[in-house]
């Protein structure tokens, strides 16, 4: 739990410091049938949105040498090993995580270097690595990630699929969030183009939803205290659901 409120410190901060006089788009303002705001009508609606932002460094590249596609290793520490161009790694890394690693769909794991080892049991893992901006969300262009399969121990490789999936930055799971603050929702679509393939991404919190068609981080504003459950769901654009393993995650959220 403390360091599910560091990291929510440190996003704070950082979100107080980039988002002063930036544009809110696609802003949806959700009023619920029953909702605590007919009882305090004072109290702004709950509202999803994204900001009109610039893409940062949009010609980063990351490149994972180890593990190679479907490697198997033993069980215990597991090599990885990244190449970085076009982004100020060297220089920034000693002060906070730039690289990020999700493990079938986990929580992500920060790294201040390249090249490092995990401890892992006997198991089939697809891992999805990449950078991030001053704000700690995804780089979101072609290049600025990248996936893999490999194996531990005596496993099978997952199912061959070729059907894009989810990978979430932000919200971590049992993240705790001051009521007064936004709720991040940053994830990455992997192995597809939403456009092009027609799809859109379904967000849940608690009682409150909205749908996104492309790639950008989604804050939700004004969240009473309490606890929730975010889903996050990749479907195509008529509705309906991915077969996939990772084409939804759930994440528990503290509202206080």
């Amino acid at each position: 739990m403390k360091k599910n409120l560091i990291w929510t410190i440190a996003l704070l901060l950082m979100i107080g410091a980039c988002s002063e006089e930036r544009k809110k788009i696609n802003e949806s303002v959700v009023d619920l049938p029953g909702d605590s705001l007919a009882i305090n009508p004072e109290k702004p609606k709950v509202s999803f949105y994204q900001y009109e932002d610039v893409d940062s460094y949009p010609d980063a590249i990351l490149e994972l040498y180890t593990p190679l596609g479907n490697q198997i290793f033993r069980p215990g520490k597991v090599p990885f090993e990244f190449n970085i161009k076009n982004y100020p790694f060297e220089e920034e890394a000693s002060d906070r995580f730039l690289l990020f690693n999700i493990l079938n769909g986990g929580d992500p794991a920060g790294f201040r270097t390249p090249i490092f080892q995990r401890e892992l049991e006997e198991g089939s893992y697809r891992v999805v690595a990449y950078l991030v901006d001053e704000e700690g969300l995804a780089l979101k262009n072609f290049g600025n990630y990248v996936d893999r399969d490999f194996q531990v121990g005596e496993s099978r490789p997952f199912p061959y699929s070729a059907e894009p999936y989810l990978a979430v930055n932000f919200p971590r799971n049992n993240q705790i969030v001051d009521e007064e603050h936004e709720l991040i929702v940053d994830f990455l679509v992997v192995g597809g183009d939403m456009k092009l393939d027609g799809l859109k991404v379904h967000i849940e919190v608690g009682d409150y939803s909205y749908e996104i068609d492309h790639m950008a981080p989604v804050r939700v504003a004004n969240l009473p205290a309490g606890n929730y459950q975010a889903h996050i769901k990749l479907l195509r654009s008529n509705g309906e659901e991915l077969e996939g393993p990772f084409s939804s995650v759930s994440k528990s959220i503290i509202v206080r």
